[in-house]
């Protein structure tokens, strides 16, 4: 994964359609709900996500947050099975990307949704949820009530 954060001039509309495959399958076969580039070691600004069953592809995303209210969850990591942690996350956010057509998108996300986004999203500046959780929060699977990665 980049260490660096990803300058927005890096990625394009055109960014690659086979990337953007591969990135979907990764993501089915861990069963996830979002995947960021940076986690399978490409620097482009480019998230997939599965928003209200409907899968996104946002490139070079902006997150506005839209409140100061926030919703609270066990947060982890595909690629780093077996811990999870308390991260609180803005309730409600505007999301302004590009899809992998090069069209603009611009929606809100509420909840579990805006949860999602601004995980997979925190990726792009290599920020990962352990930098913004509660660290008294950390724990196994088997010690919190059952939850799913994001």
């Amino acid at each position: 994964m980049s260490l660096e954060p990803i300058p927005p001039a890096t990625s394009s509309a055109t960014t690659s359609s086979k990337l953007i495959a591969d990135m979907r399958e990764t993501m089915e076969d861990y069963d996830g709900v979002g995947l960021a580039a940076p986690q399978v070691h490409r620097p482009v600004r480019l998230v997939i996500l599965v928003q209200s069953k409907q899968e996104l592809v946002l490139i070079n995303p902006v997150i506005t947050l839209l409140t100061d209210r926030v919703v609270r969850s066990f947060e982890g990591r595909l690629s780093v099975p077996g811990m999870r942690a308390a991260v609180d996350r803005a309730q409600k956010v505007r999301v302004q990307a590009l899809n992998e057509r090069g069209e603009a998108l611009d929606f809100i996300a509420e909840n579990f949704n805006a949860i999602v986004v601004q995980h997979e999203c925190d990726h792009l500046d290599a920020t990962l949820y352990i930098d913004r959780c509660d660290t008294k929060t950390l724990a196994f699977p088997q010690q919190l009530p059952q939850v799913r990665p994001l």
